[in-house]
């Protein structure tokens, strides 16, 4: 390619390479993505673990009194490493406060349904 073929670049010199953003604008700049990034998604994932643990609680608590109806409380919790592998796992509670393993949730609890 030569100055031939864009004749609007005949006359053009560079003049130094140097950034067009000095280095306190760029980090400026970078900050201010990570925070309006952060302030996007933060509240999506706050409200998603909320609702999992609701319905999880939920779900859980009628599995406890179905499947162990002499249970006090039910507990849900999330495990990496469950009965059945990761994800909500289903206890039901005595007087004593020990758990008895109900069923799994799995990793997105859903509203009860029959077990096998």
């Amino acid at each position: 390619m030569s100055y031939e073929d864009h004749p609007e670049l005949a006359g053009y010199e560079p003049q130094d390479e140097r950034p067009l953003r000095g280095r306190t604008m760029t980090v400026a700049s970078r900050v201010f993505v990570f925070v309006a990034l952060t302030a996007l998604v933060l509240p999506g994932v706050l409200l998603t673990v909320s609702i999992q643990t609701q319905t999880a609680d939920y779900t859980c608590g009628v599995y406890s009194r179905h499947y162990e109806p002499d249970s006090t409380g039910a507990s849900a919790r999330f495990e990496l490493f469950g009965p059945l592998g990761p994800g909500w796992q289903c206890y039901a509670l005595n007087t004593e406060g020990d758990a008895t393993w109900v069923a799994p949730l799995g990793l997105i609890p859903s509203a009860p349904h029959q077990l096998p």
